[in-house]
């Protein structure tokens, strides 16, 4: 087979729910945007409702009918979009609850919806989403189902940020008698402080930091289709940024960018064959990853990237950025295996 193999330990993300609803000591909701966060939304947030999970949130309406479709009628789906032109009738039909982030949305679901749930969305600083500080009038939350907002550096504990935040969403919010939410993966570990009433776990559940305790959720293993024997002082891929110091063998496996594999991981990526390092050499090319493997007794059918010696958060390193990157990369033509479904 030409294609690679993405393996989902499907009770993997509902053992990192569950250990972090633990965490939380409140009701714990579940973020399934991003198509899961690359994994596939509807078979994640099947598990993380097996698990326990009664509350999702997407970022745009379009998403949260794609899962209504998966979950049926009951659970609460939530839009961090809130409520755009053109949803009115979609958030309507399949029960879902916006998160509404400015006057102008809040006229235009009170208009157009008065009598459906809404959520609201206050800025505490972030600058991203939200209600300002300016506009905010605490009457705007009557007959809301949540006031949240959202925290800018909750993965760096000691930052200053964390406890301005906090403060200004506890101003914002102070003597309503609505349930508020401020922390998602990072500010659940923050500690109780941060929890309020329900906490938002997302990229925790797909096995990435902040939640360095989170069980690994993807492998994947990459087929090789060809060996060859490179001579030293022979290129290898485009633009010739591999050159070979000695005589050498090198594997061309199936998956490139066309797959999300970014080309920041070019020469900085290692592969591996069991437990054996083998370096990403050359440039990563639409379809195709060239792999050095001289070391190596036999040449591998196989070479994985994403395995317990390699996690999404040192790939995301090597290639200077973060585990959400590659996650949400992950391709669509990867044969995706499922295991672990929870019973």
């Amino acid at each position: 087979m030409g294609t690679a193999t993405l393996t989902i330990d499907l009770s993997a993300i509902a053992e990192n729910w569950q250990a972090l609803d633990r965490l939380s000591g409140v009701e714990t909701a579940a973020v399934v945007k991003a198509d899961g966060y690359g994994i596939g939304a509807g078979i994640a947030a099947k598990t993380l409702a097996k698990a326990g999970a009664r509350r999702f949130f997407v970022a745009v309406t379009e998403e949260g009918a794609a899962l209504r479709a998966v979950l049926g009628a009951g659970p609460e789906i939530n839009v961090f979009s809130g409520h755009m032109k053109g949803d009115t009738q979609t958030l309507s039909d399949l029960e879902l609850t916006p998160m509404l982030n400015s006057p102008e949305q809040i006229a235009r679901h009170k208009t157009h919806l008065p009598d459906h749930p809404f959520g609201l969305q206050v800025d505490t600083g972030m600058n991203r989403l939200g209600i300002e500080a300016y506009d905010w009038q605490p009457e705007m939350a009557e007959g809301a189902t949540l006031v949240m907002s959202h925290l800018a550096c909750a993965d760096t504990p000691d930052h200053p940020m964390n406890d301005a935040q906090l403060k200004t969403f506890l101003d914002m919010t102070a003597g309503l008698r609505i349930p508020r939410s401020l922390a998602a993966t990072g500010g659940v570990l923050l500690g109780a402080g941060y929890h309020f009433d329900l906490t938002r776990p997302g990229i925790g559940l797909y096995g990435g930091l902040p939640f360095a305790d989170a069980q690994p959720v993807v492998s994947l293993d990459l087929p090789v289709i060809q060996a060859r024997r490179v001579r030293k002082g022979e290129p290898v891929g485009y633009s010739n940024t591999w050159t070979a110091q000695e005589d050498s063998t090198i594997a061309t496996v199936s998956a490139g960018y066309a797959d999300g594999l970014i080309r920041a991981i070019s020469g900085k990526a290692t592969l591996y064959a069991g437990d054996t390092p083998c370096p990403l050499v050359g440039r990563v090319s639409m379809d195709l990853l060239t792999v050095d493997v001289t070391h190596l007794d036999k040449v591998p059918d196989r070479l994985s990237l994403l395995a317990p010696q390699q996690t999404v958060d040192q790939l995301a390193e090597a290639a200077g950025t973060i585990g959400y990157e590659i996650l949400t990369s992950l391709g669509h033509r990867y044969a995706r295996r499922y295991v672990g479904a929870p019973s």
